[in-house]
């Protein structure tokens, strides 16, 4: 059974830091592309952050420079270190695992921020 479990969200203060984890399971992470999407309330899910099986990233124009993917096939675990944290980063985050066959997705994990 392939699970994505996510953890690390919470409520904090505009400008502040998370670092959301997601540990994959069921499946051989280190084949998929892993990424970090979110769905704010009322809007549709959108991508955050991606890393290939080959460490390739690419990221969402508003979290360029803030947000920083990784990680850990040792740990079968990827990461979102977000930093300067705004108001509009608020959403529900999912963890994905897709490698062009097939795709996993984790229940998710609420981050939001205060102004």
């Amino acid at each position: 059974q392939v699970q994505l479990v996510e953890s690390g969200g919470g409520l904090v203060q505009s400008g502040g830091s998370l670092r959301l984890s997601c540990v994959v399971s069921g499946i051989i992470s280190s084949r998929y592309a892993l990424g970090w999407y979110r769905q704010a309330s009322g809007k549709q899910r959108e991508l955050v952050a991606r890393i290939t099986s080959n460490g390739w990233t690419n990221y969402a124009d508003p979290v360029k420079g803030r947000f920083t993917i990784f990680r850990d096939n040792a740990k079968n675990t990827v990461y979102l270190q977000m930093n300067s944290l705004k108001p509009e980063d608020t959403a529900a985050y999912y963890c994905n695992a897709n490698n062009r066959v097939n795709e996993y997705w984790g229940q998710g994990t609420q981050v939001t921020v205060s102004s």
